[in-house]
């Protein structure tokens, strides 16, 4: 499994979940098997975003076209800042 881990600040949480809920780019679509939305207990204005993916190849697909979304203000609304972004996969998974 693949990920893409999405970081950036944010002006409001429920503007910018509005957007993510539009979900420009089509998540399902582009590949997304599974996704998480975190954000720091300490700082309502950022959020963390883990998109699982079965390639690289997918998710640097989706990656590419998210980079094209936040250039738009009127497609992503809420970015208080640039969003950093990678694709990182799993080397260990452990439950206890």
């Amino acid at each position: 499994m693949v990920t893409v881990h999405i970081e950036h600040p944010i002006r409001d949480f429920k503007l910018w979940k509005a957007a993510f809920d539009r979900d420009p780019v089509g998540r399902e679509r582009s590949g997304v098997r599974r996704y998480r939305i975190l954000r720091p207990t300490d700082d309502p204005n950022y959020v963390m975003i883990d998109l699982d993916f079965e390639s690289v190849g997918a998710a640097e697909g989706f990656l590419a076209a998210m980079q094209e979304v936040w250039r738009s203000p009127a497609a992503a609304p809420a970015l208080s800042g640039s969003p950093q972004a990678r694709i990182v996969e799993a080397v260990e998974s452990h439950e206890y």
